[in-house]
Order: C-alpha cells, then structure tokens, then sequence
C-alpha cells in the first residue's frame, strides 16, 4: 500500500488531506464518528473554527454569497470565547482518533500569547502526556473579516514576526501561521514567520473581494467586503506556495480552491507538505478522505511517493 504520511513538525498525519479553519463545523465530527456515520475521521487532521479571546458574534448579515466559480463570506470570526472553547469543545476534540490543529486570532500580540497559554494550560491539565505529538496551534494572521489585528498583523512582516516569536517563546508544540495573500509579496511575511519560529505555513486564506446585488446596486454582504474563496483563486494560490517554497524550509499546508485530486497534485508539486480543502468541504464534509484515495491512485499511476511530488514543480 502506499505510503500518504507526511510530518508537520512532531505532527504525524496519515495522509495530506485536512480542513481549511471552519469549513467543517456543521458537520460534528466527533458526533459523526461516535455515531458510526463514518467510518474514520474525514480528514487527517482536524482544524476548527477559530476561536478568539473573548466571545464574538461575528459580521452582520448576510455573511455569504456565491461568486463566480466559488463564494465570498464575511463571518467575521463568531467563537465562543477562550474559556468556553477549552471547558466544552476541547475535551470532545481531544477524543478524536486524529491529530488537531487549533487556530486561534487575535487582535495584538498579546492575545495570541494568552491564548497559547490557555489552550497549553488545558492541554497538560487533560491527562493528554504526549499531547504535542497530536495538537498543534495555527495562528490566524490573515482574516480579512475582522476590523483590526488579524490581516493588518499578517500583512507586515515586522508584526508578524513579533507574533510568532511571543507565542513561540511558550508554546512547544507545532506552530503555524496562516499568512494572508492580501499583500504585495508573501514570501517576505512567510520569511519573517519562519525566522521567528514557525515550524509550518499555511497559504493562502481568502484574497479581500467585494460583489454588488445586481437589483439594488449595493454591496450584498452586511460587511460589504469579504474573502473570496474557491476555484477562481486557484492559480493565484498555486503562485503563492510555490513562491514560498523557494523562499522558506519550513513544511507548507497549501489551499485556495482545492475540490479535485488534481487540485492536491498541483499544490503539493508546487511544494504544499500538506493541503486544506475550504469551501468544497461545504458541499461534501468527506471530500478530504475522498481526495486521499484518490490522490493514492493517481501517484501509483505516475509512479511516485508523496515525498518525490512536494516541490517537484520546481525540479
């Protein structure tokens, strides 16, 4: 059988499919499983909504809308709140038979230090020994959905760098930053995280769009601009990882309108470790496990490991 693994830091994930932050909540995993409705856990790692210090609503409605060849949203980041997270979700979350990736926003650089801290406190507070081998914590740096902190941290290298670097100073564990193509060049942003201490990065998150209602003229999200996700940004994803990769060493975990086993190849041959389905794990919450099979299928065809087809777009 072949060999799917590949390593995020001390993260082992069994194939290089997982969830992009937040595409899969209406879709109860661990209800899922406990339930029998599948049969395994749909993706190799699970990444859920973010969650911010304190509680968040989130943007007004209407917080979505469909565009051509793929969507925009303007949710705005809704979470419960730190404190509720570690009570109520994160026991459930730990019980999943697979490695977790949380992803956490913050609006300075100490809200992500406080958050690290609370997730590590709940962490070797849970009886979980080995606990830095199965979570990992993803900073978001790059929503453009929220007013302030977020995207305008991830889009100067200087904050970015100064984020990562106080979060790593206590937290152990695998630590990614989720960059923003919202800028003029992302390998310098990607540097500065990895010189800072980032083991990993992911990229891209939506790119800022705006769509107008065509009967009144007026912009259709309660935000007015949101990130637009989908097979329309596809190629200018695909330019951004492969920029990175010849710009950082740290492991990528590439996104931006991955729906086919195609897709997968492409990112990984531009030099994704890893890559996250977004707005087609709306429509089908299994689409990860279906693009692991069939990404085993097309490498056996082509006669090669996951490992010869990271990067090969650069050979």
């Amino acid at each position: 059988m072949l060999d799917l693994s590949v390593s995020l830091g001390p993260l082992r994930l069994g194939h290089p499919i997982i969830n992009a932050s937040g595409t899969m909540e209406l879709f109860d995993v661990a209800d899922a499983l406990s339930q029998d409705l599948v049969a395994d856990p749909p993706v190799a790692a699970y990444v859920p909504k973010t969650v911010t210090l304190a509680a968040r609503e989130g943007n007004t409605l209407p917080r979505i809308a469909e565009t051509p060849g793929g969507m925009i949203n303007a949710v705005g980041l809704p979470s419960p709140g730190i404190d509720a997270f570690v009570a109520v979700e994160l026991p459930r979350l730990l019980a999943l038979p697979c490695p977790l990736i949380i992803s956490v926003a913050g609006f300075c650089a100490e809200e992500y230090v406080t958050l690290g801290a609370k997730i590590r406190e709940a962490l070797e507070g849970s009886g979980k020994g080995s606990w830095m081998k199965s979570v990992g914590l993803e900073l978001n740096v790059s929503c453009p959905n929220v007013h302030s902190g977020c995207a305008s941290i991830g889009s100067d290298p200087q904050e970015t760098e100064e984020v990562v670097a106080a979060v790593r100073s206590s937290w152990p564990g695998l630590l990614i930053a989720k960059l923003t193509p919202n800028v003029t060049d992302i390998t310098l942003v990607g540097v500065a995280a990895e010189k800072a201490g980032a083991d990993a990065i992911s990229a891209v998150n939506t790119y800022k769009g705006l769509v107008v209602d065509r009967k009144s003229l007026r912009p259709r999200l309660g935000n007015v601009t949101g990130g637009v996700s989908g097979p329309a940004i596809r190629p200018l994803a695909l330019r951004a990882v492969y920029e990175l990769y010849e710009a950082v060493g740290v492991p990528i975990v590439g996104m931006g309108g991955v729906a086919e086993v195609q897709d997968v190849v492409e990112f990984m041959a531009c030099g994704a470790t890893a890559v996250s389905v977004g707005s087609s794990a709306f429509r089908d919450p299994t689409r990860a496990a279906w693009l692991a099979e069939g990404l085993a299928a097309e490498l056996s065809k082509r006669g090669m490991s996951v490992r010869e087809l990271v990067g090969f777009a650069h050979a």
